[in-house]
């Protein structure tokens, strides 16, 4: 008998310059891109964590992970509700639930979340985990930051990191490097 392919829908988020492609399984979210990041990432993220899959285009699946998005966006929700579908190692799942419980206009340390996951002196493996986390916005590694209180590592960049942040309230100052880098870029 063949196997059943599984079915994950994915449809586009277009929110001012930026563009998501989200993705869900029957279970839930799976996958968020983030701006910087193409259609060929989700393809590439799905096919390796959903192998027997093939991805759907379809906006009614998709609609309630949209919506709430947009609200938090808009500044009118601050809390998602939706199921999430994540694949991954014990330790990574336990990373990212720990970013769940993170709340929103708060930050936390790297540091600070590899003890409250009891895993104290492995600070370089969760901020690795962090940065794999496969749906960014929605699960809020955004919100965590260097134990001096900087931002530091964001997939989609840390003046994306600093403009999530701000709409929660949360006004945090760029490294001079990125800075100067956008001060002296060519057409900014």
């Amino acid at each position: 008998m063949i196997p059943r392919l599984a079915t994950v829908y994915w449809d586009t988020l277009e929110f001012k310059d930026w563009t998501f492609h989200m993705a869900a399984t029957d279970s839930g979210l799976c996958c968020v891109t983030l701006p910087n990041e193409t259609f060929a990432t989700l393809e590439h993220r799905i096919a390796k964590h959903f192998p027997n899959s093939v991805l759907v285009h379809d906006t009614t699946k998709m609609v309630q992970y949209l919506h709430q998005v947009k609200e938090y966006f808009d500044g009118s929700r601050q809390v998602f509700s939706v199921a999430l579908d994540f694949q991954g190692t014990p330790f990574q799942m336990k990373v990212w639930r720990a970013l769940l419980e993170i709340p929103f206009g708060r930050t936390l340390s790297y540091s600070q979340l590899s003890l409250n996951i009891g895993h104290p002196t492995a600070v370089r493996a969760v901020g690795m985990t962090v940065g794999l986390n496969p749906i960014p916005i929605l699960v809020p590694c955004h919100r965590v930051i260097g134990k001096s209180g900087k931002l530091t590592g964001y997939r989609g960049g840390l003046e994306m990191k600093a403009e999530l942040l701000r709409l929660e309230g949360i006004e945090q100052t760029l490294p001079d490097a990125v800075v100067a880098r956008h001060l002296f870029a060519p057409n900014g």
